[in-house]
């Protein structure tokens, strides 16, 4: 051994034993590993903590509910009353049935009266029949706006007041626009007194009527028309009592040379008099 080589091996420490090296490599992997496992579990439990919150929060917070669907608002009617309360009736009347349309008209003294079936035959009577219903020659039309009209053609007309106006206003056409007003109103009087309107029809016409401007309460029962006319009506049954059913041209209320004015009233019958 050289000089240099013996300096060597007496200032180095002699080697540690194999078994002192491997428990001390297993005491270094253990204290790694357990600092490792400190480090981790916060940031488990942490996570595990925020989920479970965020679960609770979904789970108390109300369900946003869904927006209701818009509602149409039914426009307000104006008018007399006892013509809206008519109007109320009507339309919760049954449609009309019987074999015969019965209509009465007095003025003054005078009264007749038409039995009008579905398929046109017809029998009048008044003072020169001797109190007997006889047929007619040829029976009389339905007029609504100064036209004929088919008993098909009244069961299918509209049955909202602003549409029904307007139907009989585009049958007016020909007519001076002065007369227009009249000519209308008379139709929906028409519509509500003497011929055989279903009963949505005669509800809207009767509003059609109180929306008039120009018509009036003057009572519980009786409404006053444009041009001084007046229409009775029994806000109980809906039904037109008397009273200014005919208007003139120029609207007042058609009279005969004694100035008498005309009541109507009409209804479906089974009965035709002998």
């Amino acid at each position: 051994m050289t000089d240099l080589e013996t300096l060597r091996t007496a200032l180095l420490p002699d080697e540690p034993a194999q078994d002192v090296v491997d428990r001390s490599r297993h005491r270094l992997q253990n204290r790694m590993l357990g600092a490792r496992r400190r480090r981790a579990r916060p940031f488990v439990v942490g996570a595990g903590l925020v989920a479970a919150a965020a679960a609770v929060v979904v789970a108390t917070l109300p369900a946003t509910p869904a927006p209701p669907p818009p509602r149409a608002v039914a426009p307000a009617e104006t008018g007399p009353a006892v013509l809206l309360a008519a109007a109320r009736v009507a339309e919760r009347a049954q449609v009309g049935t019987g074999k015969y349309w019965h209509s009465t008209t007095k003025v003054g003294k005078e009264t007749w009266e038409y039995w009008t079936t579905t398929d046109g035959q017809e029998w009048y009577r008044g003072a020169n029949t001797h109190g007997k219903a006889e047929p007619t020659p040829r029976p009389r039309p339905y007029r609504l706006t100064g036209t004929e009209v088919t008993l098909s053609q009244i069961l299918a007309l509209p049955t909202e007041p602003s549409a029904l106006r307007n139907w009989l206003e585009n049958g007016l056409k020909t007519l001076p626009e002065s007369e227009r007003g009249t000519a209308v109103l008379q139709s929906l009087i028409t519509l509500v007194s003497t011929v055989p309107s279903p009963p949505a029809v005669r509800a809207a016409a009767f509003r059609a009527i109180a929306a008039d401007p120009g018509v009036h309460a003057l009572d519980d029962r009786t409404v006053e028309l444009p041009g001084g006319g007046r229409l009775v009506v029994d806000p109980a049954t809906g039904e037109v009592d008397s009273s200014s059913v005919f208007l003139g041209a120029d609207g007042k209320p058609a009279t005969n040379a004694n100035g008498d004015t005309y009541a109507v009233s009409a209804e479906w019958t089974d009965d035709l008099p002998t």
